[in-house]
Parts: structure tokens; sequence; C-alpha cells
């Protein structure tokens, strides 16, 4: 009877301590879970509704309703112009004033405000013109265009050619300078968009102050200019550039030697005796 009472008792505290790891287990893996829930609700960014591009959006295309589409956008890094409302993008009391296309987009990319013209306004220059700014057309050849590799939004810098004139009127020679820099263009030919392929133009449009202008009208007119492409990460200003044909070929300007005027010195002789004297007198003609 005593033997059974053991083998009760031992299986009785061998149940019991199972129980209790089970417990423990149990316990344990609520406690990773719920520390894992907590992580992944500490890594939830809260977001936002934003407009994107539904198609592809070409340069002076009308913005349709059915072009756009809403998507949620990380609030802490909202690109600054988007739109986040239907209304916002087209105006409800102007319906048929619609946005034009300003730069191509591609799909899914965010609708920002310099992208597009405000409602009713059309895609012309002068919506790409900051104020005090000003379009000049430069001509331009397959040559001096940078064999018809600019693009609208490209940065160049000008360089003139010609004859300098000293001011006496006298040719000093064929030079070329730098006469602008990191200048704009904001068209090709007639077009202000994006460019597919090369294309040789015949005219690039810049972005330029008035004094700007005048200037590139007279370097036009007196020599003829070229243009040399800017990297788009570059935001080097170039100094004084100027290159005539003496330093191109690395020739030293010459230098006539100064004529050393000797001073006349005019003498009478006087005999005395056996001696000779000379006298100074001054010269006369």
């Amino acid at each position: 009877m005593r033997a059974v009472f053991g083998i009760v008792l031992v299986v009785g505290i061998a149940l019991a301590g199972g129980a209790v790891m089970m417990v423990k287990n149990r316990i344990a893996a609520y406690q990773n879970a719920l520390a894992h829930e907590r992580a992944t609700q500490a890594q939830i960014v809260k977001t936002v509704d934003v407009f994107v591009a539904a198609q592809p959006l070409k340069y002076g295309e009308r913005l349709l309703p059915d072009a756009v589409k809403a998507v949620r956008w990380p609030e802490e890094s909202l690109p600054e112009g988007v739109f986040r409302t239907a209304e916002d993008i087209f105006p409800p009391d102007r319906p048929e004033d619609k946005r034009v296309v300003l730069r191509q987009m591609e799909v899914g990319e965010p609708i920002l405000a310099v992208k597009v013209t405000k409602p009713g306004e059309e895609a012309g220059l002068t919506s790409r013109l900051e104020r005090g700014m000003r379009a000049f057309a430069i001509k331009v050849d397959v040559t001096s265009g940078v064999s018809g590799f600019l693009r609208p939004g490209d940065r160049v810098e000008v360089y003139w050619t010609g004859n300098m004139v000293n001011s006496q009127g006298n040719r000093q020679g064929e030079v070329t300078r730098l006469i602008q820099s990191n200048i704009e263009l904001i068209a090709v030919d007639q077009t202000a968009g994006d460019v597919d392929g090369a294309l040789i133009a015949r005219t690039v449009t810049v972005a330029v102050k008035p004094v700007q202008v005048a200037a590139l009208a007279q370097a036009q007119s007196s020599g003829r200019l070229s243009l040399a492409l800017v990297g788009a990460e570059d935001d080097t200003i170039a100094s004084v550039v100027e290159v005539d044909q003496r330093k191109l070929l690395g020739v030293a300007e010459y230098e006539a030697p100064i004529a050393v005027t000797e001073e006349k010195v005019c003498t009478i002789r006087n005999r005395r005796g056996a001696e000779v004297v000379e006298i100074p007198i001054p010269c006369t003609n």
C-alpha cells in the first residue's frame, strides 16, 4: 500500500512540474509575440494621399482626371508642391480650365506644381521664365550646338570668337572669349519639352537677365558664338577665359627694340704750337 502511495506521489509531482513548464513556455511565447507586435507598430510610417501620374505624361499634354491617381505616400518625405486632393488639381469652380504638363512624367511620379501650369494657363515659354528673366534665341549649327545633344533644362557656357579692336579702331587679331557661363536652355528650336534623340538645332533659347540679352545680342552681331555643355552636377563657375592665336600656338609677343639716340657733340680745334686743343661748342644746323 505504501508503495502504491509513493508511486502516485511521484507521478503527481511529475505532472505538476510538467504543467508548470507548459505555463512558463506559454507565457514566454506570449511575451515574445507582444514584443514583436510592439516593434512592428513602431516601424509603421504615417502616410497621406498624394496624386501621381497614372500614365506617361508628355510636355504640352492637358492634364485630365483619368491621367492621375491617389496613392499613399510617407508624410515625412512629401516632395514640395504635391497635390493631396482632387480639388487642388482640378478646381471644381473652373472645370473647363485644365492644367498643362510642363515636364515629362512617368507612371507613379508625383504631380508637382512646378511640372504643370496653373489652371487654364498655356505651356508657353512665359510660364518657364522666372521673375526678372528674359528669353533670348541664339543661332547654332552642328558644331556650335554641341552636335545636337542640347536639351531644354541643360546649362551651357557661351564663347565668342571675333576680332578685337583697340580704342583707335585698329584690329588686334582674332580671339575667343567666354562671355556667359552657366545659363539655362529653355527651348531647342520650337521645342520646350523633352527631345527624342539627337537634334541638329538651328536656334536655342536661353533664360537670361536683360543685361545679358544686350551682351549676347552684341556678341552675336559682331562675331561667332559657340556653346559648351555644362555637366548636370557641375556647380563651378568658370573664370575669365580668353585665347588668341599667339597664346594658342605658344608664340611670345615680339617687342621691337627701343632705338637709342646718341647725343651729338660739336667741337672746334685750336692749334697751340704743336698741341691741338678741342673745345666743345653748341651744335647748330
